[in-house]
């Protein structure tokens, strides 16, 4: 059993994967092997979490989720604890393997109730799990409320019940408003057998907690992965005998009337990324051809520079003005990132779109968020938000580009790549600017040499893990995130 962290490399399987690798480690297990070790993690962690407990609410549904707790529960038993069961359906609903554990709970002394108890020192949600095509109702509903409102510790049995393991939206919303204030039960998640990317993406992350995950000794498979959590960079060092034009040019288009600051934000993360010479060419006139705060930022005209030498970032604060010299960029850029107004420009231009896909081959990246992913795909924001995963593997296809879908759990995709979903970041990042600090950081790595779809990785852990790494207290914005 591992804890799952940001520095955690791993593969993440959706849920016909996931049943292709249950289905081929049962054929070479003796019958019911699997849920007994699913069991027998679950009751490890449970005393890990809480090893003075008491009681332990086990909350089991009518599928294989519910054997597990049954398991659980039967373990628990056995080592002194005292775990109480409350379940959903009748024992000839269950799958064979569940009624099995059943019976092994009650041959076990495991007390069985019709109602939760009182008081809890740990609850387990045992309810529903991979695959389940419906939102928890009435009394599931009401027990989910009472775990997740209360004060005790909850872990989650392979997935939080209601939660899509392939897109992360959950069916039915057990966590606070943004803004609660009042005490939030300490969550947890053990993922059995494989990681489902809908745990790292979407409401996921917020669901499901602190996440461990236990293969159940069934590692050994050939089954290609649905997506990747993207990795930690490599550290490396510099060559002492480099010099400025060996990590590339970044030329900042953006800053409109009114907006100048998303420009120099993303100039200014490319420059600390590691960018050799930075150029600002801001698009208000008025605005002073330098920076007291940042000297090293280079002010020219937006007609001056000869695009094919160097790595455009396009749109940052951009408004409508960006439209104007946008045909030239998506042309004569080596290498280009679009963000913000660039790609509203884009969704609204069918002749702009022509010019973005004819730069297949040449690195391209594109960071829109769920409203400005929507406008290039013609849909709604809450549609790319019900599968993050489809939808930027679609952006990418359509235009031939990498697409860093900007949220929780970023999704980046790339044609004919596996996608990757990046683990770092948290609501810190919820605050303006910060969407241009990455676009800054990207263009400095395509500037370094850095193929897109490693650029976009690599650029997106480091922005979130500086947002996780952020001293507590320390006020949060995108300039010191820019800097950082």
């Amino acid at each position: 059993m591992q804890r799952i962290t940001a520095d955690t490399a791993a593969q993440l399987f959706g849920t016909a994967a996931s049943r292709r690798i249950e289905q081929f480690a049962t054929a070479g297990l003796p019958p019911h092997t699997l849920m007994q070790r699913a069991g027998l993690a679950v009751a490890r962690l449970a005393m890990a979490v809480a090893p003075d407990t008491r009681t332990i609410w086990i909350a089991c549904g009518p599928g294989n989720n519910g054997g597990d707790g049954f398991e659980a529960a039967t373990q628990l038993q056995r080592r002194g604890f005292v775990p109480l069961v409350t379940r959903i359906g009748d024992d000839a609903g269950l799958p064979p393997d569940a009624q099995a554990s059943l019976h092994r709970a009650r041959d076990a002394g495991v007390q069985f109730a019709d109602a939760p108890p009182a008081h809890a020192d740990l609850s387990i949600d045992a309810l529903l799990g991979l695959g389940a095509g419906r939102a928890p109702q009435g009394q599931m509903a009401d027990w989910l409320r009472r775990m997740h409102e209360g004060p005790a510790p909850v872990i989650s049995i392979d997935l939080p019940s209601g939660l899509d393991a392939d897109t992360g939206v959950l069916s039915f919303d057990f966590l606070p408003p943004a803004f609660a204030r009042a005490r939030d039960p300490r969550r947890l998640c053990l993922s059995l057998l494989t990681l489902k990317p809908g745990l790292f993406t979407a409401q996921g992350r917020d669901a499901a907690g602190e996440l461990w995950f236990d293969d159940l000794g069934a590692a050994s498979h050939t089954e290609p992965p649905t997506a990747r959590l993207a990795a930690a960079p490599a550290a490396g060092a510099r060559r002492h005998a480099t010099h400025k034009g060996s990590y590339g040019d970044v030329a900042v288009i953006g800053g409109a009337p009114g907006m100048t600051g998303a420009a120099l934000l993303a100039a200014a993360a490319a420059l600390h990324a590691g960018a050799g010479r930075v150029y600002v060419m801001a698009l208000d006139p008025a605005l002073v051809a330098s920076s007291p705060s940042q000297p090293e930022l280079m002010f020219r005209h937006p007609d001056s520079l000869d695009l094919s030498a160097v790595t455009v970032v396009c749109g940052c604060g951009g408004g409508e003005a960006v439209r104007g010299p946008l045909p030239h960029v998506l042309e004569a850029s080596r290498a280009l990132v679009l963000d913000a107004d660039a790609l509203n420009a884009v969704a609204a231009d069918v002749d702009l779109q022509r010019l973005l896909a004819a730069r297949a081959g040449r690195p391209t990246v594109l960071t829109p968020h769920p409203l400005e992913a929507g406008r290039l795909l013609g849909i709604g924001a809450a549609k790319v938000q019900d599968d993050r995963l489809r939808a930027a593997n679609e952006l990418a296809q359509r235009f031939a580009a990498t697409v860093v879908l900007k949220g929780s759990g970023t999704v980046i995709a790339a044609p004919n790549q596996t996608p990757v979903i990046n683990p770092t970041g948290n609501a810190r990042l919820a605050t303006a600017g910060t969407g241009d600090v990455l676009a800054g950081m990207i263009g400095a790595g395509l500037a370094a040499g850095l193929l897109p779809f490693d650029a976009s990785s690599e650029a997106t852990w480091r922005h979130g893990s500086i947002a996780d790494r952020w001293p507590s207290g320390t006020p949060f914005t995108a300039g010191a995130l820019a800097r950082g």
